[in-house]
């Protein structure tokens, strides 16, 4: 007898995207408002505390180690491993933010291991 593969029910693939939209709107909000417009880099260069401020500064600080696309890939191989609905969200959410700002490489091997993933029996009850 064949395991079934491991799908998201319709409920959780609401959640997913509700994940992947959010990680995708934060980063194009913030490389399209901060990172690309100079007034605002500039100010939050010259030590502006706000929260977009603190998150640019975040994000410059992981930026040149690949860390979006590191994460997305590790929680895409493990989600390979041993599937799990937080894992995908993990690497929806890191991927997407890591293409958006990017970080591809890694973040599109991500995407394609989590594509490779939905091909997996689903783990067995405990």
């Amino acid at each position: 007898m064949r395991r079934p593969l491991f799908l998201p029910t319709a409920r959780q693939l609401n959640w997913l995207l509700v994940v992947a939209f959010l990680a995708v709107g934060e980063a194009l909000y913030l490389r399209y408002r901060v990172m690309e417009y100079g007034v605002e880099s500039l100010a939050c260069q010259a030590g502006l505390r706000t929260w977009l401020c603190d998150t640019f500064q975040l994000t410059m600080l992981l930026y040149p180690y690949q860390a979006f696309g590191a994460v997305a890939l590790v929680a895409a191989l493990l989600n390979l491993l041993r599937p799990s609905l937080v894992l995908v969200a993990l690497t929806l959410a890191a991927g997407g933010f890591g293409v958006v700002v990017h970080n591809a490489d890694l973040s599109a091997l991500a995407a394609g291991l989590l594509i490779l993933s939905l091909a997996h029996p689903a783990p067995l009850p405990e």
